[in-house]
């Protein structure tokens, strides 16, 4: 039987001792030691072994994929290097925090990642201030683990894990498309049907390397539901639509372009809104002061990686989306 050592199992770094008897030979050993620290991911655990932080015996072990033998591993699991981002005392709206993730209310306008043109103001840098020496180090670096984006001028609900163990079962999650995503679009024109499934494959446009687009071939399989909440101007012919989507996959801009598809983008997509709203839509958008697309993530629900709790957590609609809900209301 395996076991590791009480007095640093609360620790998150410093040295891990696991016991392999005889009956647990035989397995490879990064599995072997990733099942009995089920903190660090197997890859993680991997790194720790090329680095030599290993040890059976005295000897340090030198491949992951070597055949466990009866002995002590010693763990040498090394305090966490600072991310290359600077924390940045930036406000957030926290929706959920416990010692493993963190849910906030991103902001439109607030990139995820650092990134040429963004290298500061980003939800990292907010992050890395915010959770302080809470971040136990996802592989090794202490930094927040971004299991998805939101793109920087949609806002709501996006969740980041704060330690090695949380970011891999989220990831495990956010894979096996276990995760409950609901955003509030608001589009030109309505969609027919009013309730439906689009589906698609998406890839990178080769007429423009900034855009998405649907293709035929290749790409990445996409499947975004959505459900007409209310539509806005003749009842025969609407001129604008507010949606709920549910996304069952989550490729980048599937939204904006499956919307766009059908022919019914969001209002104010600068890449993919083809079209000019009517004029009564386009007062809306203004006194709205509307300068992006109307998407709003608005519902983010999971099973607990860590501790198997519900979470669920939901944003209200951002001022300039909720004035423009109150306008449009008025056609």
């Amino acid at each position: 039987m395996a076991s590791e050592s009480p007095d640093d199992a609360e620790e998150v770094y410093g040295l891990r001792v696991v016991v392999v008897e005889a009956a647990d030979a035989g397995g490879r050993i990064d599995k072997l030691l990733a099942d009995r620290l089920p903190e660090f991911s197997r890859a993680r655990l991997q790194a720790l072994i090329a680095e030599g932080r290993v040890r059976v015996g005295g000897a340090v072990l030198s491949s992951g994929s070597a055949r466990a033998t009866p002995g002590d591993y010693r763990i040498e699991v090394p305090p966490p290097i600072a991310a290359e981002p600077q924390g940045e005392d930036i406000p957030l709206v926290v929706l959920f925090e416990d010692a493993h993730l963190i849910v906030v209310d991103k902001p439109p306008g607030m990139a995820v990642h650092p990134a040429p043109g963004s290298e500061s103001g980003t939800l990292v840098n907010a992050l890395l201030h915010h959770c302080g020496d809470s971040l136990s180090g996802i592989g090794g670096v202490m930094r927040p683990g971004i299991v998805h984006r939101i793109d920087k001028d949609t806002s709501g609900v996006i969740v980041a894990a704060k330690s090695d163990a949380a970011h891999q079962g989220l990831s495990a999650l956010f894979a096996a498309h276990d995760i409950d995503r609901v955003y509030i679009a608001f589009t030109r024109g309505a969609p027919h049907p009013a309730r439906g499934t689009i589906e698609g494959a998406i890839a990178r446009s080769t007429h423009d390397r900034k855009k998405m687009a649907l293709v035929r071939t290749g790409g990445r399989h996409a499947i975004t539901h959505y459900a007409t909440e209310a539509t806005f101007g003749p009842a025969a012919k609407p001129l604008a639509a507010r949606l709920a989507c549910r996304l069952e996959t989550g490729r980048t801009h599937q939204i904006r372009v499956h919307l766009a598809s059908k022919g019914t983008p969001c209002l104010g997509d600068p890449v993919y809104g083809s079209g000019a709203p009517a004029a009564p839509v386009r007062a809306a958008i203004e006194t709205a002061q509307l300068h992006r697309q109307a998407l709003h993530a608005a519902v983010l629900g999971f099973r607990h990686p860590v501790t198997g709790e519900t979470v669920r957590c939901e944003s209200s609609l951002p001022p300039d989306m909720a004035t423009l809900s109150a306008e449009l209301a008025h056609l």
